[in-house]
């Protein structure tokens, strides 16, 4: 099992910055990548941007490339979602994701086992 803890959400005007943790224990899998997703009320939840452990690479949703940026700590077992220009568009429940099965960096929520258990976003025009 793994088991996910996000947290860093808050309250911020627009154009502020955020960053969001999500520590990881129990069995992680440093080849397989892990995932950030929103959900904002009532719509779908949606791909933020993913990064492999092992090498470092990303890929982003268009909504958010040039303003947020995901990076990890292997040795801290976390990654991180470091969010500039926030836009009230962006307010939503946050949550990393991480797979067991997939090696690629999947948009879709389907391909994620597990997931944390969401920290809240809230920006302010």
């Amino acid at each position: 099992q793994v088991q996910l803890v996000e947290s860093g959400g808050g309250l911020v005007q627009a154009g502020g910055s955020l960053r969001l943790s999500c520590a990881a224990s129990g069995r992680t899998f440093s080849t397989y990548p892990m995932g950030w997703f929103r959900q904002a009320p009532g719509k779908e939840r949606e791909f933020v941007g993913a990064i492999r452990w092992s090498v470092g690479s990303t890929l982003y949703a268009d909504s958010v490339k040039g303003r947020f940026t995901i990076s990890r700590d292997n040795a801290k077992n976390t990654v991180y979602l470091q969010m500039n220009s926030l836009k009230p568009e962006d307010t939503a429940v946050y949550y990393c994701a991480a797979t067991q099965r997939v090696r690629f960096l999947s948009v879709e929520y389907f391909d994620y086992d597990y997931w944390g258990q969401g920290t809240q976003v809230t920006v302010s025009s």
